[in-house]
């Protein structure tokens, strides 16, 4: 079968390639993948700039069908619709982290897509406690969200004190960025989505979710805007899914004092920033780094409770081969969430 493979360290070296379809162990289920998303972790193994360990097949944004199920599986049987929590592929299950389900800071974690081989190609095999079944109601194209949903489940609903009628700004209208605002716009909060020339077709989703207000901050002074919408207060909480240190700095400066701060965009590099604004407001800064055991749950309340509308999020469906037109329209940020499938007769629905 074909897959996509980071095939050494260094910028670039990246293919498609052939490798052997996998077995099913006892204790794993063998996954036909239906639809892969395109990460901004994917971005950064093609520059080199996140820890792979090469050769490997990338990809751990998934949803597919249960193909077989080992002899020990218990919970999942062959035509199961299901997608997968890939970050979890090889822990040491021993560790404070790993006992109380905050895997991701376990120090010998290596997820699926950079860690081990992924999902970018036909089959995936994978112990069951990683797979998850998708109610009926739930496409697999949305199924293939649920990992960047539980990055933004965490952030909103379970390290932060967010309530209905909060004024919130949003920085970042990305696939992660755009799922936050779906959350807060189900809180009945008002929510103000920031960006920049280039996040123009971004911005448009964003009305469509719900933002409150759209801001082109190349086009528009944001402190402005802020003041006007809150009646010079600043807003109540800000979040960054940019990882942009402009844009940072501008959260904390239009954030009230004793608001709240979420960082979600991850920087990458050492920058200059004014820390006194954080003691002087007095803020509440929060860091959320992907998701827990716990998080997981909560997202598939939220699939089963059908509460959520993320198919506008998802602008493109792409086929495997077509890896590097994807990947380009990512990094140019011309469109939402980008779905890889295997190929044009894939048809899994």
């Amino acid at each position: 079968m074909q897959a996509l493979l980071k095939m050494k360290g260094g910028v670039g070296n990246i293919e498609v390639g052939t490798v052997e379809e996998p077995t099913c162990n006892d204790n794993e289920v063998k996954i036909e993948i239906a639809y892969t998303g395109i990460c901004g972790t994917d971005l950064h193994i093609y520059h080199d700039t996140f820890k792979s360990y090469p050769p490997v097949i990338l990809g751990h944004e998934c949803s597919g069908i249960v193909v077989e199920a080992g002899k020990d599986v218990q919970n999942l049987k062959a035509g199961d619709r299901v997608t997968v929590l890939g970050s979890t592929e090889r822990t040491c299950g021993k560790c404070i982290h790993c006992k109380t389900g905050f895997y991701m800071f376990c120090e010998t974690r290596r997820g699926m897509g950079h860690g081990v081989n992924g999902s970018f190609t036909k089959y995936l095999s994978i112990k069951e406690d990683a797979v998850y079944k998708l109610p009926q109601h739930v496409s697999l194209q949305e199924g293939a969200l649920a990992e960047p949903l539980a990055c933004a489940v965490q952030a909103i609903e379970e390290l932060t004190d967010i309530k209905s009628g909060d004024v919130v700004l949003l920085s970042g209208p990305g696939p992660i960025g755009l799922i936050c605002l779906s959350l807060l716009a189900i809180k009945g909060c008002k929510v103000l989505v920031s960006g920049t020339d280039v996040d123009a077709q971004r911005l448009e989703i964003a009305k469509e979710l719900g933002a409150a207000r759209v801001i082109n901050v190349q086009q528009e002074n944001l402190a402005n805007i802020v003041a006007e919408e809150t009646n010079n207060q600043g807003v109540d909480i800000t979040i960054d899914c940019t990882g942009a240190p402009m844009a940072i700095s501008s959260c904390l400066e239009q954030v009230k004092k004793r608001g709240q701060h979420i960082q979600v965009g991850i920087v990458g590099k050492a920058f200059n920033l004014d820390f006194d604004i954080i003691l002087y407001k007095q803020l509440q800064v929060y860091g959320s780094l992907a998701h827990s055991i716990t998080t997981w749950d909560r997202v598939m309340k939220i699939y089963n409770q059908n509460q959520i509308n993320l198919k506008p999020i998802i602008t493109h469906v792409m086929n495997l081969n077509d890896w590097q037109k994807a990947f380009q329209l990512c990094e140019e940020k011309q469109c939402g969430k980008v779905l890889i499938q295997y190929d044009e007769s894939t048809n899994l629905e």
